[in-house]
């Protein structure tokens, strides 16, 4: 039986501009402009549907063309689409400034509607039904940290597994209150450094800092560094695969989620799970778009041989 996914969380506009040349600060840059859908819920949702799963996707929209385009892209993406919109007002937006490498130079986030899903809104009939319909929910940072925690109790109050994606620094404070509830956390090293307040020296000692929290299992990406994959009884390291040619970083993170989740989803433990969401991020980041537009299950596990096995660092089984 097919899986069933209910993702609450950002579905807004993408801006990214790419220098041509050299970056040069404080100076005009050739480059070009890009918009699409994205949002770090919206991008992990994309991936699963592609993957195969049944996913609903709850979000505030605008009701502005730009919420009309984030529509359209859902329905692309065969996602079973149930955004709150409010005609009055715009549609959120990130706009990215990206160098010629692909990496990111700075980003600004415009995303004022989200504090608009008050926990209220989860006692809606029909987002009720969608919390019992489903096999696992999945949130990102972008909402507000009190209806965060009011989607987090809800979903273990139904005996639902819960995933978070930190989608910043600024935001990744807003799971806090809900942290030692969170089934699977997802966040890179920045994310993760703010979360426990110091930064160490090399992936093994994120676990500590993290168990010290109560948070159930982790995984903290690194860049093209080992990212390191936590949960109870078991820490283990895995290096990412290079990509052949980095066309725009923009949502591989979202994408490594939506891979380990997948694998999760179908019963297996993290250490091999997140070698599936290594493997989706690198075709991310081939791909010019925030979703690759060609990820199948098939093409993940093609993608897959190229990822090496976690190393183990600790495990008690």
């Amino acid at each position: 039986m097919m899986k069933k996914i209910l993702v609450l969380g950002g579905a807004h506009i993408d801006r990214r501009g790419r220098i041509s040349g050299e970056t040069a600060p404080g100076a005009s840059n050739p480059g070009t402009w890009f918009e699409e859908p994205g949002g770090g819920g919206f991008n992990a949702a994309r991936n699963l549907a592609r993957l195969g799963f049944h996913v609903t996707m709850i979000s505030p929209r605008g009701g502005d063309p730009f919420g009309e385009m984030v529509g359209e892209a859902a329905d692309f993406a065969g996602i079973d689409d149930r955004p709150f919109v409010f005609l009055d007002r715009k549609t959120p937006s990130y706009t990215a400034i990206i160098e010629k490498t692909g990496d990111l130079v700075i980003a600004l986030a415009d995303m004022d509607l989200y504090r608009f899903f008050v926990p209220r809104r989860l006692s809606i009939r029909w987002v009720r039904e969608a919390f019992a319909a489903h096999d696992c929910i999945l949130v990102d940072a972008n909402l507000p940290e009190e209806t965060i925690t009011a989607i987090v109790a809800k979903a273990h109050s139904l005996d639902k597994p819960v995933g978070a994606i930190a989608i910043s620094p600024a935001k990744v404070v807003r799971l806090k209150p809900s942290i030692k509830d969170i089934d699977y956390l997802f966040l890179n090293e920045a994310e993760a450094a703010v979360l426990v307040g110091q930064q160490p020296q090399d992936a093994a000692g994120w676990a500590p800092l993290l168990k010290a929290m109560g948070i159930r299992s982790a995984v903290v990406t690194r860049g093209q560094r080992e990212l390191v994959a936590i949960r109870e009884g078991c820490v283990a390291t895995l290096q990412p695969p290079v990509a052949d040619a980095v066309a725009d970083v923009t949502g591989a993170g979202d994408s490594l989620a939506a891979g380990t989740l997948a694998a999760l989803i179908t019963g297996l433990p993290l250490e091999e799970a997140v070698r599936y969401g290594a493997a989706a991020a690198a075709l991310t980041v081939q791909s010019r778009h925030a979703v690759n537009e060609n990820l199948t299950a098939d093409g993940l596990n093609e993608a897959l041989a190229l990822v090496p096995v976690a190393r183990i660092l600790h495990s008690s089984a």
